[in-house]
């Protein structure tokens, strides 16, 4: 009989946590290729022709029967797809502006926050005060404070989105079957997002647009793919443990792709953030 680990097998444990860090690291050098179309065409054009993109390819693989759901799977279906939308266009918004590694970091306190506050308040506010230490330590490169105030307020804007995301995707997970909700989630958020992207679409192009096509692979669909996937052959303490990594992702991915260096401080800042969302994952598991 194969080894289990909180009731699920060692093998499928392993490969559960191989598909975790595939997705993080699809999502995060997903965002820091995004770098030059978000330079062409707009932080903003370039997350709407992502989810274009995303919306497209999903509806046609799962084809969701649109005029058979009730008025709460729509409503779900809304309230998720407007989150993706405002969540999607702040990240990318940010890291217009800061480094990646700190928007990320900036952006994992919303599910940091939902862990911590969903079982209490009490002595797990300690992990939120960590990882805020660790924030503020990314964003002091030595000389003074990086980024700007607008980007900040995006990567603050983008942990809101992501918070209320993983509320409404277990609510959404509940209302539809398989990947129908999502779906459906990311026509309206493509429809949401569509004002902000007609701010850039001056600056679209028809291969532009050809090539945002593989970036929506990248994000949001592969991940999406790979977390569903890899729920189905791990307990959630394990997955949140591992997704607490994606800040240190989101560093690396920076420092690899856009050449973002690091000081030893910021370096430790990360650390702590990564610390943090483990801790609370494991000690609300």
């Amino acid at each position: 009989m194969a080894t289990k680990i909180g009731g699920v097998g060692t093998a499928a444990a392993l490969t559960g946590g191989l598909l975790c860090l595939l997705s993080m690291s699809s999502v995060q050098f997903g965002s820091a290729f995004s770098a030059s179309a978000i330079a062409s065409y707009g932080a903003f054009g370039t997350t709407w022709m992502r989810l274009i993109w995303a919306a497209v390819l999903l509806a046609i693989i799962v084809r969701p029967p649109i005029f058979s759901y009730s008025r709460a799977q729509w409503q779900t279906a809304a309230l998720l797809g407007a989150s993706m939308a405002g969540m999607t266009l702040c990240f990318f918004a940010a890291i217009e502006r800061i480094p990646l590694g700190l928007a990320v970091a900036i952006d994992f306190l919303g599910p940091l926050a939902v862990a911590t506050f969903a079982f209490g308040l009490g002595w797990r506010l300690v992990w939120p005060l960590i990882a805020g230490a660790g924030v503020l330590m990314l964003a002091h490169d030595g000389t003074g404070w990086i980024g700007d105030k607008a980007g900040i307020l995006f990567a603050f804007g983008a942990a809101t989105g992501w918070a209320l995301y993983i509320i409404l995707m277990k609510k959404a997970g509940n209302a539809f079957v398989g990947l129908q909700g999502l779906s459906m989630s990311l026509i309206i958020a493509a429809i949401v997002a569509t004002p902000f992207g007609l701010v850039d679409s001056d600056r679209m192009t028809v291969d532009g647009a050809i090539s945002i096509f593989g970036l929506a692979i990248l994000v949001p669909l592969l991940p999406y793919a790979l977390e569903m996937i890899a729920l189905r052959r791990m307990t959630m303490s394990s997955f949140g443990i591992l997704m607490s990594l994606e800040p240190a992702m989101g560093a690396l991915a920076g420092f690899l792709v856009l050449a973002q260096p690091m000081t030893v401080a910021q370096i430790a800042g990360t650390v702590l953030v990564v610390a943090a969302s483990a801790g609370a994952t494991a000690t609300t598991a």
